[in-house]
């Protein structure tokens, strides 16, 4: 395995990193600022169009898609550096339309998509016209195990039905959220990972509806969002259904594996931009006439932090090679290490800068409450901490089983 960045790769991310450090750092703060002041927050500032126009006359647009026909040709492997600078800040991926849940449904689109559906949803996605969202979460059901699922896609004639609830749906807020993907029961009595189909639907379909905004330690996330939102006896035509009827599990595990290269490397990005701003406190802060860098166990936090990352992103790059050279089927149980690994190495490291920061760390002075937010959620999207490991298990121990008991 050779991670050396390619050229290609250098390329990107040096034009990348200027676009970051020129166009988006300046403005973000006072982006922030003026969003958060508002009554209603669940609006597009000018400023986010301006940047995504800029960003997309800068050739640095839908930059993980893995073909030059939709993307720019970047593999897995030399787009998650792009992913760790964009996870630096709150704003980056969306103004380079590589934001979640649009690339996952993006890649869905392109790769199980008919021609019709992807003429009316996937082009305008690709464009940034239009958000969207992914509902595959339920209230009352373990959704940690997706063959709990209650909710309902059932085939009537040249129809689909979709009944049931779902939450902690991202993008759903957002006012320009047109679109989702539902992943619904369609036949019990099929085997156990071809009973489930995903159907697009549109926002403003009859007997869609979003109950209620569901806050993240009192953030709503805004402009996205994450919402929950019933479906009453939604009347699809049977084209809406994505690959066709009992394909869901298929398309959603195809789905899950770059979206979880981009998750982590994202991570790795906020917990770079932590242990950036813990070292700029430690150095420059003085207490009982010494700086903060000197007192203590702070070095090493320092030490361990650097050293966590520098871990933590070469599993992900692993991963990441692996998907490209042997698909994402076989490197599973590498996608579920990163799962585990990214979020809670960001997120104790996000921790430590906000303690060296003091009750300012607390505070949106800085960004990293918003960062220790991002990293305490993703240990349960995709799939809890636990989940993962047990999966992780599963795989290792198969190398075993001759020492397992019969029966």
């Amino acid at each position: 395995m050779d991670f050396q960045h390619s050229p290609k790769a250098q390329e990107y991310i040096k034009r990348v990193s200027d676009f970051i450090k020129t166009e988006i750092e300046p403005v973000e703060d006072d982006y922030l600022r003026e969003l958060h002041s508002l009554d209603n927050k669940w609006v597009v500032l000018p400023i986010i169009e301006e940047l995504k126009a800029k960003a997309k006359a800068a050739g640095l647009w839908n930059l993980f898609f893995p073909d030059e026909e939709h993307g720019v040709g970047l593999s897995n492997l030399e787009y998650a550096p792009l992913a760790e600078l964009m996870g630096r800040s709150f704003i980056a991926p969306e103004v380079f339309n590589c934001n979640a849940p649009d690339t996952g449904n993006m890649e869905v689109l392109e790769k199980y998509g008919s021609a019709e559906q992807q003429e009316q949803w996937l082009k305008p996605l690709m464009a940034g016209e239009i958000r969207s969202a992914f509902c595959m979460t339920e209230p009352d059901v373990a959704s940690s195990d997706a063959t709990n699922m209650e909710a309902t896609a059932i085939v009537d004639g040249d129809e689909i039905v979709l009944n049931g609830r779902k939450w902690w749906s991202t993008g759903i807020g957002h006012p320009n959220c047109k679109v989702g993907i539902f992943m619904g029961l369609t036949n019990p009595d099929a085997g156990r990972h071809q009973q489930h189909s995903m159907v697009l639907f549109p926002m403003d379909a009859p007997g869609v509806k979003i109950e209620r905004m569901l806050p993240v330690f009192g953030h709503y996330d805004e402009p996205f969002g994450h919402g929950e939102i019933s479906f009453t006896n939604v009347r699809l035509p049977l084209s809406n259904v994505i690959a066709g009827p009992g394909r869901g599990f298929e398309i959603a595990q195809g789905r899950l594996g770059p979206g979880r290269i981009h998750h982590c490397m994202r991570m790795i990005g906020g917990a770079e931009r932590a242990l950036e701003l813990m070292c700029k406190r430690a150095a420059s802060r003085v207490a009982f006439g010494k700086p903060l860098a000197n007192l203590g166990g702070n070095r090493d936090i320092i030490a361990n932090a650097r050293m966590n990352i520098e871990q933590a992103r070469l599993l992900v790059l692993k991963a990441a090679w692996m998907i490209d050279n042997v698909g994402a089927m076989g490197a599973m149980s590498e996608i579920s290490q990163i799962k585990v690994v990214a979020p809670n190495m960001a997120q104790e490291i996000i921790d430590a800068a906000m303690q060296i920061h003091g009750g300012g760390g607390l505070s949106d002075d800085y960004p990293l409450a918003g960062l220790f937010l991002a990293a305490r959620a993703i240990r349960l999207a995709d799939g809890p901490d636990e989940v993962h490991r047990g999966l992780i298990a599963k795989f290792e121990l198969a190398k075993y089983k001759k020492y397992m008991p019969k029966g």
